[in-house]
């Protein structure tokens, strides 16, 4: 019956409260969070390079923070697609799924703001 599923994936501290800040400022409200999330993840895997985007996220250190969502079973089935995809093009990479979750974020936080 349900049709949400719930993601945890881990965030730096700066990206988790800058996350949270932005929620907040675009008028969500913290159970709009997932939202949000979710609306950054479309945006993402919208744009035909979204792989390369993962790729270049690969810098990113220092994950203290953990993070929940509940996302809709379709943008999961999406999600889980893609993580495919980011595999062919780059088989090397690890932990596929919360690379994907950071850069929708951070991708949403740089072209918005």
């Amino acid at each position: 019956m349900n049709d949400k599923v719930k993601i945890t994936f881990v965030l730096p501290q700066t990206l988790h409260l800058e996350l949270k800040k932005k929620v907040v400022e675009d008028g969500y409200d913290m159970k709009g969070k997932s939202r949000w999330v979710s609306e950054a993840i479309n945006a993402l895997l919208a744009m035909e390079s979204f792989p390369e985007f993962v790729k270049i996220n690969d810098v990113m250190r220092g994950f203290e923070k953990l993070e929940s969502v509940v996302i809709s079973k379709a943008l999961k089935k999406e999600l889980d697609a893609a993580i495919i995809n980011v595999r062919k093009v780059y088989p090397e990479i690890n932990g596929v799924q919360s690379r994907i979750m950071r850069t929708a974020i951070v991708q949403r936080l740089i072209r918005i703001s």
